[in-house]
């Protein structure tokens, strides 16, 4: 019997998945640290985290693995995927050692660089030219970036690299010339040598060096054959592959992510991000930062007497549209989709005498899904979307909201990150055929039928009018 692992490497936890290579079904699954990772924000607006701090991660959540299986099952482990969080900036110097923690993907300060290229501020290269002028002794020492992704790779033991699709997402891809952006690094001034060498996203990538194995308790040479950002992996691992295939998550945030042809002239450029998908056809995504971390921020300072499942509940007792009260979520950095803007988050229509807990639970649901309802207005509006049974999808009221106000189905499957990617993993590696094999037990667990209801298209006017975009 063998086994794939998948790593799912977020800005709250690490996920590691084990998985049958035969049946492709997930065997153990486990995630570290135990509570939310930490992000130091040093400045309004900042966000960072230490790879390494990513690493002890991994370590541990390999090491509840080991303990939950009983017996050493990732001796049997033959390939590695790795997702990660997107967009994010890993400074390294000539002897691949990190220069200064990560900038991860929420970290607003590179937006009055993005605004002038103009890119999206919280994107790779916009961090960068942030770095190149205010720590310009860090700049001058490094070797390589990388994205969160391709560090981990490295500390597997792969040699130095990254992927088109990783350069899509730092917003340094050339999508005609289908190489290196030169206009971009020019443009930054960045030499084009700090880009580390192209891997393919579906094929050997590197192997499994001593140390790495020794720390995870792995064989040393085991491929690590697959890597890709969070959103396209989330896309993978719901089989959303083909062009007018949808995925949503909504987890510390909400995304919205359609594959299209890739010769499709992209409108709202400006606030809808596209990237190359895993297969290359083009990825178009609409990112709301301030999603799960919503919930979590009202179950610490509202509701800490609450579960999310009892949060859930309690928000269901008020009607559809929470009876005039109306939550803007965007309070975990800039939005692209609001032309990179930090609105910050509000709450409208508060009233001391009618309002209850309830009320602001239900509307911060309903805010959710009205943000995301607002980027899909942006692209072609999708016929399904797919989701995993996990975060905010849990909840019926959040699943009902979106699918009502969208009018488009929701289905809801029993997969996540780290199970994408080591099925990834077995794709690059050549054990599955072809993406069939690899997620033919992929299974529909829930469909969620759209019901028009006047209140929620008012509580949606009414969030928009309060935007006032």
């Amino acid at each position: 019997m063998s086994f794939l692992l998948g790593i799912d490497l977020g800005s709250s936890s690490v996920k590691v998945a084990l998985v049958e290579s035969a049946s492709g079904r997930c065997v153990a699954s486990a995630s570290a640290p135990g509570s939310e990772a930490p992000i130091k924000a040093l400045q309004p607006g900042w966000a960072e985290q230490s790879p390494d701090d990513w690493w002890q991660y991994l370590k541990q959540a390999v090491a509840k693995i080991k303990t939950d299986c009983g017996h050493n099952l990732l001796a049997d482990v033959e390939a590695i995927g790795i997702s990660y969080q997107m967009h994010g900036l890993v400074c390294l110097d000539k002897d691949l050692r990190v220069l200064r923690d990560a900038i991860i993907w929420c970290d607003s300060r590179g937006v009055p660089y993005g605004e002038h290229a103009p890119i999206p501020g919280n994107f790779t290269a916009a961090k960068l030219a942030w770095v190149k002028e205010h720590e310009p002794a860090i700049f001058g020492r490094i070797k390589y970036i990388m994205l969160p992704g391709d560090w981990i790779a490295l500390r597997l033991g792969a040699a130095p690299a990254t992927t088109a699709c990783g350069l899509s997402e730092m917003m340094l891809w050339d999508f005609d010339a289908r190489s290196l952006s030169s206009a971009m690094m020019s443009y930054f001034g960045f030499p084009c040598d700090i880009v580390p060498p192209l891997v393919p996203t579906f094929g050997e990538q590197g192997r499994v060096g001593r140390e790495a194995a020794a720390e995870l308790g792995l064989r040393e040479g085991v491929a690590v054959s697959y890597r890709a950002g969070d959103q396209p992996n989330n896309a993978l691992s719901l089989g959303v592959l083909n062009p007018g295939e949808v995925a949503a998550t909504a987890g510390t945030s909400g995304v919205v992510y359609g594959v299209v042809d890739g010769e499709k002239q992209v409108e709202n450029s400006g606030r809808i991000n596209r990237f190359l998908h895993v297969n290359h056809h083009l990825g178009l995504m609409h990112c709301v930062n301030g999603c799960g971390i919503l919930s979590a921020w009202l179950r610490r300072n509202v509701s800490p007497d609450l579960t999310y499942d009892e949060m859930n509940r309690e928000a269901a007792t008020v009607a559809p549209g929470s009876e005039g009260v109306t939550v803007i979520p965007f309070g975990n950095g800039a939005e692209r989709v609001l032309a990179n803007r930090n609105v910050g988050a509000s709450i409208h229509g508060l009233d001391f005498n009618n309002h209850r807990r309830a009320h602001l639970l239900r509307a911060a649901q309903e805010g959710v899904a009205f943000s995301l309802m607002y980027g899909m207005e942006l692209m072609d509006r999708p016929s399904l979307i797919r989701a995993g049974r996990a975060n905010m999808f849990l909840s019926p009221l959040f699943r009902h909201t979106l699918a009502s106000v969208s009018g488009s189905p929701i289905e809801l499957y029993d997969t996540d990150g780290a199970v994408g990617a080591a099925r990834g993993a077995g794709l690059g590696a050549g054990i599955y055929r072809d993406a069939a094999e690899a997620f033919a037990g992929l299974h529909c667990l829930q469909r969620i039928e759209p019901e028009r209801d006047s209140r929620l298209d008012e509580a949606y006017r009414r969030w928009k009018e309060v935007l006032g975009m």
